[in-house]
C-alpha cells in the first residue's frame, strides 16, 4: 500500500482546518462508476474522511463506498431502486433533482434525473430555501416514499425530505484567522491542492493561472475567457468544483435559458447561479443567435437585461472556455487570439466586455502525475468561502503603493480592478500583503486585460493604442508586456487592416522585451531575463555562441543530483557536441555536490555519461565539492567567457520524460521555462 504519511504542509493544513480538508486522491478511490461531480463525492468524504489518520480514512472510504453503492442511482438500475422503494415503503437516494411549478394544480413537483420518477410534491418552503431546484436541478440526498392510491390523478411517490448536497454552515472569520498561520507560498499550494493538482509540478505563474479560474466564483459580474489547446482542464473547475456554478455546452445556450423566457416570464440561469460557464465556446462554424449576443453584450456591460418593459439585474459571472486550433505564434502572425470564436461573437464590442483573457496555451495538458495526493479543502467548503467573498471589494488594495497610468480607460481599469480584487480575495483574505506581492498580482491583472485590448486593436482600427503601465510611490513607471508579446514581438505588434488582410507592422515594441532573437546574436556581454512559461529557449541558443572555440569548459552547479538534473547536464554536453568540430577534443569539468538521498546512483549516472562522452571527443572529469558550500552556478570557458546562471542548468519546468513521442521531451525549445536570468561576462585572459 502507498505510504500517505502527511507531509509538513499537509500536517499544518489538518492542524488549522480540522474537519474541513480531505486527501484529494480519495475522490478517485470512491468514485467507481458513479457519474457525479467531485463536490458531491467530497461532501461525503468530508463527512467521513476529513482527517489525516490513515485508519479512520480507510474506514471512511468504506463507508462512503457503501453509501454510494446503496443510495446513488444509476440510470440502468433505476427500475430496481423503484422496486426497493415500493417494497420497503421508504428509501434514501442520491440523485439530481429538478423542480417545476404546476400552475394548474398550484403545486411544486420534483423530477429525479436518474431514478426516472416525476411529479413528486415539494413544499413551498423547500423551494424558497433552494431556488436552484427550479433551474437545471441540484444534487440531493432525499428520502422517497411509495404509497399506492387508486386515484389516477395522485402520484404514489412522496418526497418527505430533501437535502441539497451543500455545506450547511461555515465560519468566515475562522477561515481568515487560519489563513494568517500560512505563508503566501503555503497558502497558494493549499489552494492548488484544493483544486486537485500537485503544486510541486507547477511554477508560480502556472499556479496563479490555475487560481485565476476561481475568480468568477468570488467576484460578481466578472467576464472571463480562456482559450487554449485541448486537454488542459479549462472546463473542469466549472463542472466539478462548486455547486454554485453551471457549465453549459455551446448548443444548450438560448436567450430564454440564459436570461428570460418571454413566454412565461421565468428568469434564466444568470438569476440563480454565481457562475455561468460556456464550454466549447470556440468554433468558427458554430451557429449563434444574434439576439443572444446582443443581450449578453448588454448584460456583461451593465449587469442587467430586459424582461418586456422591465429591466432586471443579476450577479452571475460569465466564463467562456474553448479550444484553439492553431499554435500561439501562428495565431499572432496570421490572425489574432480571438480568431477561433464564432463569427457573431467575433465582435469588438462584445469582446471589449471581457475583463481578463487567460493564456490557455501556457497551461500543460493534464497528465496523471499532476494530480495531488495531498490535503486540500473540501471543495464545498471553499466554494462557500468564495461565495461569501463576493460581497467584498478588494480592488483598491494597491492604491497605497501604485498608481495606474492615466492612459488606461475606464473599461480597461474596471477589468484590471476586478481581476486584482479577485486574486486578493483568494490569496489575501486577511489583508497584510507585502508591496511586492501586491505588485505581482497587479501586473498579472493588467496583463490579463492588456491581452484583450491588444487583440481589439488588431480587430478594430477604431481602438486606439494604450500604454499599459503603472507607477510606484517613487514615481517610477513600469510598463507591462504580455508573455507572448515578450516571446514574439515582431508577430505580436502587427495589426490586421479591415481593407487589407495582410498583417502590418504596428507601433513600437515594448522596451526591455527579451525576444527569441536576443539570444541568437554574436557573443557579447549582456544580461537576459526570461519569464516563467516562456518557450523557445534551448541550451544551443543560450550557450553555443559562447562555447564555440573553447577547448576547456568548467561548469559549477550544486544541483546535478536528481535524475532530471543529470539529464539536463547530459543535454548540455549534447549542445557542446553540436558546436564542437568533430576532429577536436574538448575538456569539460563538472563540480557539484553529492546527493544525500541516493549518492551511488548519482555517481553511476555521471560515470556513464563520462564514458559515453569520451567516444565523441569530450573528456569529462567530474567531482564533488567536499565542503558542500558552493552556491554559485556558472560556466567558465578557457577562451574568456563566464556565464552566470541563477538557476544553473535547471531552467525547464517538469515534462514527461517517459513519453518518447512528446516534442517537449525531444526538443528543449518546446518546453516551458522556469523564471531565470543569465549574465554573460568577458574575463580577462592571463598574459
Amino acid at each position: 500500500m502507498t505510504d500517505h504519511s502527511p507531509k509538513k504542509l499537509d500536517q499544518k493544513i489538518n492542524d488549522h482546518f480540522p474537519g474541513l480538508v480531505v486527501r484529494k486522491d480519495l475522490v478517485k478511490a470512491v468514485k467507481g462508476n458513479a457519474i457525479v461531480p467531485s463536490y458531491v463525492l467530497e461532501y461525503l468524504l468530508g463527512q467521513y474522511c476529513a482527517t489525516n489518520d490513515e485508519a479512520s480514512i480507510q474506514t471512511g472510504i468504506c463507508t462512503v463506498k457503501d453509501i454510494l453503492r446503496k443510495h446513488y442511482v444509476h440510470r440502468n438500475e433505476a427500475g430496481l431502486i423503484r422496486s426497493n422503494i415500493k417494497e420497503k415503503g421508504r428509501y434514501k437516494v442520491i440523485d439530481k433533482i429538478s423542480v417545476s411549478l404546476n400552475d394548474k394544480a398550484d403545486v411544486y413537483e420534483a423530477e429525479f434525473a436518474n431514478l426516472g420518477i416525476k411529479k413528486l410534491l415539494v413544499d413551498s418552503a423547500t423551494v424558497k430555501a433552494h431556488p436552484k431546484l427550479l433551474v437545471s436541478g441540484v444534487w440531493c440526498i432525499a428520502d422517497v416514499e411509495y404509497e399506492f392510491t387508486e386515484d389516477r390523478n395522485v402520484s404514489p411517490w412522496l418526497l418527505p425530505t430533501l437535502k441539497p448536497i451543500q455545506l450547511s454552515h461555515f465560519d468566515f472569520d475562522e477561515y481568515v484567522e487560519a489563513r494568517k498561520k500560512f505563508t503566501t507560498e503555503e497558502w497558494i499550494d493549499l489552494l492548488v491542492q484544493s483544486i486537485g493538482f500537485n503544486p510541486e509540478l507547477f511554477g508560480k505563474r502556472s499556479k496563479l493561472i490555475q487560481l485565476t479560474r476561481l475568480i468568477p466564483f468570488c467576484e460578481r459580474n466578472y467576464n472571463f475567457i480562456e482559450l487554449g489547446p485541448k486537454g488542459t482542464g479549462k472546463s473542469h473547475i466549472y463542472s466539478e468544483f462548486s455547486p454554485h456554478g453551471i457549465l453549459l455546452s455551446g448548443g444548450e445556450v438560448t436567450v430564454a435559458k440564459l436570461f428570460v423566457n418571454n413566454a412565461t416570464g421565468n428568469i434564466g440561469l444568470v438569476g440563480y447561479w454565481d457562475v455561468v460557464a460556456f464550454d466549447e465556446f470556440a468554433g468558427k462554424q458554430k451557429r449563434v443567435n444574434k439576439a443572444l449576443v446582443d443581450i449578453m453584450k448588454n448584460y456583461m456591460a451593465n449587469k442587467s437585461f430586459s424582461r418586456g418593459v422591465e429591466t432586471l439585474g443579476a450577479e452571475a459571472s460569465i466564463a467562456l472556455v474553448g479550444n484553439t486550433q492553431h499554435t500561439l505564434p501562428y495565431m499572432l502572425k496570421h490572425s489574432d487570439l480571438f480568431n477561433d470564436l464564432p463569427a457573431k461573437f467575433y465582435d469588438s464590442a462584445f469582446l471589449d466586455r471581457i475583463h481578463c483573457y487567460i493564456p490557455g496555451w501556457e497551461v500543460d495538458i493534464i497528465r496523471s502525475e499532476m494530480f495531488s495526493d495531498g490535503y486540500g479543502f473540501v471543495v464545498d467548503y471553499i466554494a462557500e468561502i468564495l461565495r461569501a467573498m463576493r460581497s467584498y471589494d478588494y480592488s483598491d488594495r494597491y492604491k497605497d503603493h501604485f498608481t495606474l497610468s492615466s492612459d488606461i480607460s475606464t473599461r480597461d481599469r474596471d477589468g484590471i480592478h476586478k481581476t486584482f480584487s479577485g486574486l486578493m480575495k483568494i490569496l489575501f483574505p486577511q489583508g497584510g500583503a507585502a508591496p511586492q506581492e501586491i505588485e505581482d498580482l497587479l501586473k498579472f491583472a493588467i496583463e490579463g486585460r492588456k491581452r484583450v485590448k491588444d487583440q481589439l486593436i488588431r480587430i478594430d482600427s477604431t481602438y486606439a493604442a494604450v500604454q499599459f503601465y503603472y507607477t510606484d510611490r517613487a514615481g517610477k513607471s513600469k510598463p507591462i508586456a504580455t508573455l507572448e508579446e515578450t516571446q514574439y514581438p515582431s508577430a505580436y505588434h502587427r495589426q490586421v487592416n479591415a481593407d487589407n488582410p495582410d498583417p502590418l507592422p504596428s507601433a513600437a515594441e515594448p522596451k526591455g522585451a527579451i525576444s527569441q532573437s536576443a539570444i541568437e546574436e554574436s557573443p557579447k556581454e549582456q544580461h537576459l531575463t526570461f519569464q516563467e512559461n516562456q518557450r523557445g529557449v534551448s541550451y544551443d541558443r543560450l550557450f553555443e555562441p559562447y562555447l564555440k572555440g573553447a577547448t576547456g569548459i568548467m561548469i559549477t552547479d550544486p544541483y546535478i543530483r536528481a535524475f532530471y538534473q543529470i539529464r539536463n547536464f547530459m543535454e548540455f554536453l549534447e549542445a557542446i557536441a553540436r558546436c564542437k568540430p568533430t576532429e577536436d577534443e574538448i575538456d569539460v569539468r563538472l563540480v557539484t555536490i553529492e546527493d544525500t538521498l541516493n549518492p551511488d546512483k548519482q555517481k553511476e549516472n555521471l560515470d556513464r555519461i563520462a564514458e559515453a562522452a569520451k567516444s565523441i571527443g569530450i573528456n569529462l572529469i567530474w567531482g564533488f565539492d567536499t565542503s558542500k558550500t558552493i552556491h554559485a552556478r556558472h560556466i567558465i570557458t578557457d577562451h574568456g567567457w563566464k556565464i552566470s546562471l541563477d538557476r544553473g542548468l535547471d531552467i525547464f519546468q517538469r515534462y514527461d520524460m517517459n513519453d518518447a513521442f512528446s516534442f517537449s521531451n525531444r526538443l528543449q525549445q518546446f518546453r516551458p521555462c522556469k523564471a531565470f536570468e543569465v549574465t554573460y561576462m568577458k574575463r580577462k585572459q592571463a598574459s
